[in-house]
């Protein structure tokens, strides 16, 4: 989605507030650099953890965008799978005060070389705090979604209208959750709730939970979301506009956000090399790649049965296994067979999906995961495990029929590995050419949308045309 960089004077200035982790400051700054692309001036809020994040974005864009540094009391990456509970507060605490007493500064200075005057906001959908420090300012704020705009319709309807199961189930045994301002009224069982949302009702409340629940009332004040999503994908959602769950907010529907891979779709990397040469030696649509993400470390149990299944199967794969414990003697014996390729530390996704060996992924269903599947034409073994992956699971699997449930029962339990042949068997067989066919026309939907003229293009210069309207009304 390039486009050519215009000249940045009197350019509307945005502030751009991204949530410190992997997975949402990722899309918001490919986002950013689409903005900076347009012509906008963008102050982008990290702090000294997240800093380097934010180089490729200002190597790009040296004389639009500039970082505005803060101390925090969270030093690290919180993309660890209970980093929301433990530093949500603290990362809004310690950002509030200095970041609200700036953007009172900048919503009434003209001041060129401080960047000019902000006219709105653009804050990852935890950062809901922005909210009242814009409304104080009186500029608008926008809410950026990392995530598809059912599970964020979803999550919100949650936090605004608070379901949890009767006194009579308590642990929601018997309980689901239905969505009936959505299309379709989608209904889960309380289990596929995430458990951010499930800790705050079932627990004793206090601070956080307080705090979690304002941060999505807040959303729900903000002028509009922009979605890291688009019509191929979640065209039933989006044709719903107005969502009641959105408060009726404006949708923008921008993504996928990340820049598309160069013609080889690698970057030459040692490791990736590695990985690319290894696949070459597999039949077309052969190999089952296996990832479960950043954030999510499948249990030993989960882990022994796909093991077992892979094993069983004969099914070979590439399995970026970042700190997951797998079976004793595993690694070696899929190694001496020539079958398996277990990965430690960084593995190169983007590479290994569009890699024409390739045939399924194996996935968690966080967001950016099926959004590199389907952009890749990759059929999805859907085994969801917590956070926004049911609802994103259960839209490629029901919906748009690009992949099967591996299993349905998240962390609590563990599918029979035997179960886990026949969904392998099924998808990387004959059986799975219709699931081949579908990824490749959403696929090259997903091209068109942030090509010229694409749905997605459309979105993306209507939001900035709106905040050039902004800039020039203040």
């Amino acid at each position: 989605m390039a486009a050519v960089t215009a000249s940045t004077t009197g350019a509307p200035h945005l502030l751009v507030v991204p949530y410190p982790s992997q997975g949402h400051m990722r899309p918001l700054l490919h986002l950013a650099s689409l903005l900076a692309a347009r012509g906008l001036r963008l102050t982008v809020v990290a702090t000294p953890a997240t800093l380097h994040l934010l180089d490729p974005l200002l190597a790009a864009h040296p004389s639009s965008v500039r970082p505005l540094t803060f101390p925090s009391t969270v030093d690290h990456d919180t993309s660890g799978p209970t980093s929301v509970r433990a530093d949500f507060h603290a990362h809004a605490a310690a950002l509030r005060a200095p970041l609200g007493e700036w953007l009172r500064r900048r919503a009434r200075s003209d001041d060129h070389d401080a960047g000019g005057r902000v006219v709105a906001v653009l804050s990852d959908f935890f950062c809901g705090w922005t909210q009242p420090l814009a409304a104080e300012a009186g500029v608008p704020r926008l809410v950026f979604a990392p995530s598809g705009v059912l599970a964020t319709a979803a999550t919100h309807s949650l936090f605004r209208r608070m379901p949890r199961p009767p006194e009579s189930d308590a642990a929601g045994h018997g309980y689901a959750v239905s969505f009936p301002a959505l299309p379709g009224a989608p209904s889960f069982p309380w289990r596929q709730i995430s458990r951010m949302y499930r800790g705050c009702v079932e627990g004793p409340g206090g601070e956080h939970s307080e705090a979690m629940r304002d941060n999505f009332l807040w959303n729900l004040e903000s002028a509009a979301f922009v979605c890291n999503t688009c019509h191929p994908l979640e065209g039933k959602c989006l044709d719903a506009q107005p969502l009641e769950d959105l408060a009726g907010k404006r949708v923008w529907a921008v993504g996928p956000v990340a820049p598309a891979p160069d013609s080889t779709g690698t970057d030459g990397s040692a490791g990736e090399v590695n990985v690319t040469s290894w696949l070459d030696a597999f039949p077309d649509s052969s190999v089952a790649y296996v990832s479960f993400g950043t954030m999510v470390v499948p249990p030993p149990p989960h882990a022994a049965a796909l093991a077992a299944a892979l094993e069983r199967s004969g099914t070979p794969f590439v399995w970026a296994a970042s700190s997951a414990t797998l079976p004793d003697g595993f690694e070696d014996r899929v190694a001496a067979a020539g079958t398996g390729l277990v990965l430690r530390g960084w593995a190169p996704q983007l590479a290994v999906l569009r890699h024409r060996a390739v045939g399924c992924f194996v996935t968690h269903c966080g967001w950016n995961s099926v959004v590199e599947a389907c952009a890749a034409a990759v059929p999805m073994l859907a085994w969801p495990m917590a956070a926004d992956q049911f609802f994103n699971a259960r839209l490629v699997v029901e919906e748009a029929r690009v992949a099967v449930a591996a299993s349905w029962g998240g962390f609590g339990a563990v599918p029979d590995a035997d179960d886990l042949v026949r969904t392998l068997a099924e998808v990387l067989g004959d059986a799975g050419a219709g699931m081949r066919a579908r990824a490749g026309e959403i696929a090259e939907g997903m091209l068109q949308a942030v090509g010229q003229g694409g749905s997605s293009r459309r979105e993306l210069d209507g939001l900035v045309q709106e905040l050039r309207e902004l800039g020039a009304g203040r």
